[in-house]
């Protein structure tokens, strides 16, 4: 377990390296560019199979306890150290991360993206996992910070080179933004460590802020909380998401919302709620305020894009609902409750497969009518895809009902805890305040149910005879391959939430308990 959890850190790293190394004669294929796109689906999916074996030999009994940890001296004047380990908080999300990223790299084997090298393309793929997965398994406040910055470089050159038009600019206003954000961050979590005497996770969540004042909390909390909130993104600090999905590759977009979004909520969940809880117990109501209000922004805005006549781009149109659904994950971090903490941390889980399932799709759909914007593909009638192409229709239709929180999928069970929990927030915390913004959310959740289906509507229905476009491919068989497992968990999610909250509610009950639970 101990080394099944290394590697899975660190052998994308090693796949990378070998990525830009010649292919071997015998491994070469057709060409030199198969051989490495070939090499990304071996290593990502060596990676996903290590993942599955980890979670099998997980102690699922005791979900709350650190497991399969590595913990060696590294920086003895600082008192930093290798730290790794998973518990029920972050295995779901390292599972997760493996699995969408080995469908990135199989999608991208049948359907690489326009741009440079492939050789570079793999190798900032696999850098990135490697980035994303320390982040969930790194179990000290430096080395998460590393993780956290790792994965920067590589999405800004797969935005950079890869993406579509505007990336340059998108790609710049990713970095700007994220990077600004972590210089702030970082000094939070110096304040912490400095303040403490120590960088280990573990201790300090078990210490549940007792060596740490008020004012140091509550300065934590600001400093590390911007840094998050920028990564999550939390309204109004979110303006570079949907520049960023509307110019990155499809599988650019499917990490970003699947795998880099959930960076931000963990680190909520994983420092501020165990570490800083005076601190987090101050701004809570402002960050519930900022969840409410983004989830109805995300909505309204969703809404004016779909409207027939405003040139909707539908990758933008996802990116504004990932804000919107991101804001009912705050709420939940923001009641303090373990209602609403276990949703949010299933709310991350069920975006993860369904936005990433939404953005495979409509980057299919670009790839058909060479563009993503709703007024074209819908023409005068609808796009009719369920004419055109069924099955691919059925697949979007599903997404967005998906995602729009139908009872028996994902999305359910993640908004309904979130808002349980702002019903009944923590004590000390302002129940007005958060019936509030319970109601505002629930709205919300109206309005989330407009926007999709007016997109369905337009984009599945209509006219089949209609318009200039009569002929357009149904789903293909590597389409089908990286897409089903993403519809299958959704449903298995939906039917039987107890495979995710049987893992995270005791976690969840001893981090917010300060270790004691």
């Amino acid at each position: 377990m101990q080394f099944l959890l290394a590697f899975i850190v660190v052998a994308p790293l090693l796949g990378a390296a070998a990525a830009l190394l010649p292919a071997p004669p015998g491994l070469k294929g057709k060409s030199p560019e198969q051989a490495v796109l070939r090499h990304g689906v071996t290593v990502t999916g060596v990676i996903l199979a290590a993942a599955v074996a980890l979670t099998l030999g997980f102690d699922h009994d005791a979900p709350s306890r650190i497991q399969a940890t590595t913990d060696i001296s590294w920086i003895q004047a600082l008192n930093v150290r290798i730290h790794l380990g998973v518990d029920g908080i972050s295995l779901p999300l390292l599972l997760m991360t493996a699995l969408l990223f080995f469908l990135c790299a199989l999608y991208s084997y049948f359907k690489l993206p326009a741009g440079p090298s492939p050789k570079a393309f793999v190798a900032l793929l696999l850098i990135l996992e490697s980035g994303t997965l320390a982040t969930f398994a790194v179990l000290d406040l430096l080395l998460f910070f590393l993780a956290f910055e790792m994965v920067l470089i590589p999405m800004y050159f797969l935005i950079a080179r890869w993406g579509g038009a505007q990336r340059q600019a998108a790609a710049w206003k990713f970095i700007l933004y994220t990077l600004l954000g972590s210089v702030v961050m970082l000094l939070g979590l110096l304040l912490i460590g400095l303040s403490s005497g120590t960088f280990d996770m573990v201790t300090l969540a078990s210490d549940n802020g007792r060596e740490l004042s008020h004012t140091t909390q509550i300065l934590a909390v600001l400093a590390i909380g911007i840094g998050l909130a920028v990564k999550t993104p939390m309204w109004p600090l979110h303006s570079w998401l949907p520049d960023a999905h509307t110019a990155a590759p499809t599988v650019g977009s499917v990490l970003l919302a699947g795998v880099l979004l959930k960076m931000g909520t963990y680190g909520f969940v994983r420092i501020l709620l165990p570490i800083t809880p005076d601190g987090m117990a101050t701004f809570a109501p402002y960050l519930g305020a900022f969840a409410a209000v983004g989830i109805v922004y995300g909505s309204l805005a969703c809404l004016a894009l779909a409207r027939k006549g405003n040139k909707g781009d539908l990758k933008r149109l996802i990116a504004y609902s990932s804000v919107g659904h991101m804001g009912f994950v705050l709420l939940g971090i923001a009641s303090m409750t373990p209602t609403g903490v276990n949703g949010a941390l299933f709310a991350n889980i069920a975006h993860g497969l369904i936005t990433g399932l939404l953005f495979f799709l409509v980057g299919a759909l670009k790839d058909r009518y060479g563009t993503a914007d709703l007024d074209t593909l819908a023409g005068a009638t609808g796009a009719a895809l369920y004419g055109r192409a069924p099955r691919m229709g059925a697949f979007l239709a599903f997404a967005a009902v998906a995602s729009l929180g139908l009872p028996g999928l994902a999305g359910f069970w993640g908004e309904m805890l979130a808002l349980f929990g702002a019903f009944d927030p923590a004590e000390g915390l302002s129940r007005p305040a958060f019936l509030t913004y319970m109601a505002v959310g629930a709205f919300g959740t109206l309005l989330t149910a407009a926007y999709l289906l007016i997109v369905v509507r337009r984009v599945c229905m209509g006219d089949p005879k209609a318009g200039p476009e009569l002929a357009v491919a149904d789903i293909q068989h590597y389409e089908f391959a990286a897409w089903t497992p993403l519809v299958a968990l959704t449903v298995l999610a939906g039917l039987w939430p107890a495979v995710l909250l049987g893992l995270t509610d005791p976690a969840v009950q001893k981090l917010l308990a300060g270790g004691n639970a």
